[in-house]
């Protein structure tokens, strides 16, 4: 996919408008999911906001409907209860006015911390607030220490939310090349944030993974500006500089020539590959094994077994 087709994806997927119903963003202490939520409000045309409040205080400008959860954390059921009560009440009046695959008709559920549910609760939450025109978007903070468990060989809540989520959004810090990951983070686990390291800043690095119906997943990283609300691919500086290194180190080894240029990079990216032709075709015959001969292949008609068909 090019990075032109990156950029619509990652904007329809702000916008409601792919189709993913439950979107996971994990963030960290050195980098908030704050921002990135913005972006789905900058978004917002006539969507109805239900803000599932875990550990905010005050309601969400944008929000539709406010739902204090610190109050009801003991019983989940209350939880389900009462945004099933309010997407019910939503979903008349929208039908009748809208169609069901308009983006502007989806209801948007933005819940601000997954933490605070059991694991061996959160798929049942998980299932009984999304829906056909529902969009989940919530937040598990992965610096958070996961809570003691009486289940035994069942998995963590990181694990299943990350299985569940049919988009995964990764937040970052946009750090400069010259600093020290692992030591920032040994500070960071100290509660030490350096000065001057753009942590929890407006423009910061997004890993999107989404996933199709069909099991396939695509993998693109990008630099969000929330002041401009720009989105660009995000390029690996120091792995192009090594890929430059192994060139440079092949140009010399023999007397062949074992390095590309740019103009047979393209025309390799180029080049139409067999399964690709395959697919041109797909579900023409009917799901039939067709093969066809070619000029050298032997064949004996008066074989029964010779033919495929």
């Amino acid at each position: 996919m090019s990075s032109q087709n990156a950029t619509v994806l990652l904007s329809r997927l702000l916008s409601l408008k792919e189709n993913s119903s439950f979107h996971l963003i994990l963030d960290s202490l050195t980098q908030s999911s704050y921002y990135l939520v913005q972006e789905y409000v900058h978004h917002l045309k006539s969507n109805k906001v239900i803000y599932l409040s875990f550990e905010t205080v005050s309601r969400p400008h944008y929000a539709s409907e406010f739902i204090d959860c610190a109050k009801k954390q003991d019983s989940h059921s209350e939880i389900i209860l009462a945004v099933q009560n309010i997407t019910k009440s939503q979903s008349a009046p929208a039908a009748a006015s809208l169609s069901s695959s308009s983006s502007a008709s989806k209801t948007l559920i933005v819940v601000d911390s997954l933490n605070y549910i059991a694991s061996e609760s959160l798929a049942q939450f998980i299932a009984s607030i999304v829906g056909s025109n529902i969009v989940v978007v919530a937040t598990f903070h992965t610096n958070c220490v996961a809570p003691f468990s009486g289940f035994t060989n069942y998995p963590s809540s990181l694990a299943l939310v990350t299985y569940i989520a049919s988009t995964i959004f990764e937040v970052e810090p946009l750090l400069d090349p010259s600093v020290d990951v692992e030591s920032l983070e040994r500070q960071v686990a100290r509660l030490k944030f350096p000065v001057n390291a753009h942590l929890n800043d407006e423009v910061f690095k997004v890993v999107l993974t989404n996933r199709r119906k069909s099991g396939r997943s695509v993998i693109y990283q990008f630099i969000i500006d929330s002041k401009k609300h720009s989105y660009e691919l995000f390029t690996d500086k120091s792995a192009v500089e090594n890929n430059e290194e192994d060139e440079e180190l092949l140009k010399d080894l023999t007397t062949f020539n074992l390095t590309t240029s740019n103009k047979q990079k393209l025309a390799r990216e180029q080049v139409e590959l067999p399964f690709m032709q395959a697919q041109e075709a797909l579900g023409s015959t009917g799901g039939a094994i067709v093969y066809e001969y070619e000029k050298d292949d032997d064949y004996d008609e008066e074989d029964p077994y010779e033919d495929p068909f």
